[in-house]
């Protein structure tokens, strides 16, 4: 998963082995999830 540092906006990949939830660069722990830039669109019924 991608996510982006609140602190000091680096892009930081943590994979399932990885156990904590910390930025590697300023180890600052809110991490942002990344949101794809398309729309999704569905239909409605």
């Amino acid at each position: 998963m991608v996510y982006k540092c609140a602190h000091c906006k680096h892009v930081v990949e943590l994979d399932k082995e990885y156990g904590g939830v910390r930025c590697p660069y300023c180890g600052h722990r809110v991490l942002v999830k990344e949101r794809p830039t398309t729309i999704k669109r569905v239909k409605a019924i």
